[in-house]
């Protein structure tokens, strides 16, 4: 069970879909379909950046928090197509997801660049949602924890290893349960939660590692939500597919509830 200083978390990440008319009906529908009891978990949707001011307007008044899926870490500039943490905050928008898998897969993000945009957003006041996560290769060749260390080490090395995080999230996300159908156990999870957890503590302080809050982002559902969210390390989870869907992604967030 997640330690009671931190609040879970449930994101979605709606990814390259969804158009602004869809909007209304989707929140409406979602309401709807979580009730009106009190709410324990935390809700974000990372939405596309056509979607962001639609989004933040009608889901603000519900207490769902809208977050992008990416940033820029300079300020302004030459950097066509690329968006700055002003822009977002001027659109009231205080949460960004920063090195999603696919962005690192597709679009040549590094742990470099990873580092500068979580570094920027901390100083700026957004919430960046860092995801890190091995492929089934470094899996199957037991580089886990070399890999998802590497990718923590350059993010606490980016902030100077400070012993408070302030907002910093991290997704833990296996690459290959993306999309795939596939999810790791929840005892396989766990323990990859508790590894982030303890190489934290090592590069800021145990009070840093102990209010630091463990997304869980590899196709999680409706069905296997509860399980995972009972393990103590992990706080939440990045979802994809079942986030598009008012349902299924209020069946989790009432599962958080409980």
């Amino acid at each position: 069970m997640t330690s009671p200083q931190r609040k879970p978390l449930l994101a979605g990440n709606w990814k390259m879909n969804k158009l602004n008319g869809e909007l209304a009906g989707f929140f409406d529908a979602f309401a709807a379909e979580l009730g009106k009891g009190p709410q324990k978990t935390e809700v974000l949707f990372a939405v596309p950046f056509t979607l962001l001011a639609k989004a933040r307007e009608l889901a603000g008044g519900r207490g769902i928090e809208v977050a992008a899926q990416n940033v820029h870490f300079e300020a302004n500039g030459a950097f066509t197509g690329e968006v700055s943490l002003a822009m977002l905050k001027d659109v009231g928008i205080t949460a960004t997801l920063i090195g999603h898998s696919e962005r690192r897969q597709y679009f040549a993000e590094t742990d470099e660049s990873v580092a500068k945009k979580a570094k920027a957003a901390l100083a700026q006041g957004v919430k960046p949602i860092v995801c890190i996560g091995e492929t089934l290769a470094e899996r199957e060749g037991d580089q886990t924890e070399a890999v998802v260390a590497r990718q923590i080490d350059a993010v606490l090395a980016g902030l100077g290893n400070p012993a408070s995080l302030g907002n910093l999230v991290i997704a833990y996300e296996p690459v290959w349960a993306i999309g795939t159908g596939r999810s790791a156990t929840s005892a396989q999870a766990q323990d990859v939660h508790r590894f982030i957890r303890g190489r934290v503590a090592k590069g800021s302080s145990r009070a840093a590692a102990d209010s630091l809050r463990i997304l869980y982002g590899g196709s999680a559902n409706p069905a296997n939500i509860a399980e995972l969210l009972a393990q103590p390390d992990i706080d939440g989870g990045l979802v994809g597919g079942a986030s598009l869907k008012p349902a299924d992604f209020a069946a989790m967030v009432r599962a958080g509830d409980r």
